[in-house]
């Protein structure tokens, strides 16, 4: 049996639907999909039910992968390929998604080797380039949407750049190539797994010596991981650029970009906050302080005015950010709605 494991973000939604919908109930291969929902409730297994052939629903710890079946990435969960079962893990996030698409694709292509077909649809930033990488090294099929077909190229664009796919192909015969490719009976050989996925997915499932497994795969970089504050490791060899930290967070460098983004716009709200709230609090100091002690007033209002004016200066730090490399999504996709 084939597994079709497909990955997609922002614009992703619509594809999958019809793909759902025009994949035949013969398929002889099971469908495993992760789109970036986070912790948000998802009513993706209706959306691809309703208009579908296949059973479709949220995967279960543990159940056994069958072919002419959807298994769905429920919320905050990986999903992963465990021999002929699922795994549901709430692991480390990578590129600051759980769920997210690389883990879902590496393990597959560790356990199904060449029997593999991974899917990188519409999205931003760069989720799937590396999980395609192992899916190719395992002797698997890489296909993507052609960045021109995808309302969001992004995710695309970087597979395409960084990985020998085999087949760009717009949504419309998407699900017609994908049956064809589980229905070949052409067979390949598994080529000998690299230590550094089996070295990633132990990370990844905490099993092991993390910093060993870190050793062989990496070297320390100067960052911190946004999402522990532990050391990262630069990924030896990787493209686009990855690091990983002994927990197991991943982040390519443009994702790694996108969260600090995210962290430095905090760090500053969270100082203008803070340096407003002192400022209002001496101002109202002041205000008792003028009935009793004139002097005291006055100094307290110039030390407000100081905090006055730091408080403007970060308010214009805030406005004269530069922009994220990949935007947030849209905001349907965060209330949960679409997914």
């Amino acid at each position: 049996m084939k597994v079709i494991v497909v990955g997609g973000s922002a614009g992703s939604l619509p594809v999958l639907i019809r793909l759902a919908q025009e994949l035949p109930d013969e398929l002889p291969a099971a469908v495993l999909v992760v789109l970036h929902i986070g912790r948000h409730r998802s009513f993706l297994p209706q959306l691809l039910q309703a208009p579908g052939r296949l059973p479709a629903a949220n995967a279960c710890d543990g159940e056994p992968i069958v072919p002419g079946r959807i298994y769905i990435a429920p919320p905050d969960h990986h999903l992963l390929v465990d021999g002929p079962a699922l795994r549901l893990v709430r692991g480390p996030k990578e590129h600051h998604a759980r769920p997210a698409i690389d883990p879902l694709f590496r393990s597959a292509a560790l356990w199904h080797g060449p029997r593999t077909i991974g899917v990188v649809l519409s999205g931003m930033l760069d989720d799937g380039t590396a999980g395609l990488q192992a899916i190719k090294q395992c002797g698997g099929i890489a296909v993507v949407q052609d960045p021109a077909d995808a309302r969001e190229s992004s995710m695309p664009e970087s597979a395409l750049r960084h990985v020998a796919v085999d087949h760009r192909v717009d949504a419309a015969v998407l699900a017609g190539l994908l049956f064809a490719l589980a229905s070949s009976q052409e067979a390949t050989a598994m080529p000998e797994v690299p230590d550094s996925l089996q070295h990633e997915a132990a990370l990844m499932l905490n099993q092991g010596d993390p910093l060993e497994h870190l050793r062989h795969i990496g070297t320390p970089s100067t960052f911190v991981c946004p999402d522990c504050h532990g050391a990262l490791w630069h990924i030896d060899g990787a493209l686009p650029p990855r690091y990983r930290c002994h927990t197991g967070h991943g982040f390519s460098q443009r994702s790694l970009e996108h969260t600090l983004a995210s962290a430095r716009d905090d760090a500053i709200w969270n100082a203008f906050r803070a340096v407003q709230e002192n400022a209002f609090l001496l101002e109202g100091m002041a205000e008792q302080q003028s009935q009793d002690d004139a002097a005291e007033a006055a100094r307290i209002r110039v030390a407000a005015q100081v905090l006055t004016d730091q408080a403007t200066v970060l308010q214009e730090l805030l406005h004269s950010a530069p922009a994220t490399l990949g935007c947030a999504e849209p905001a349907a996709l965060r209330k949960g709605w679409l997914a």
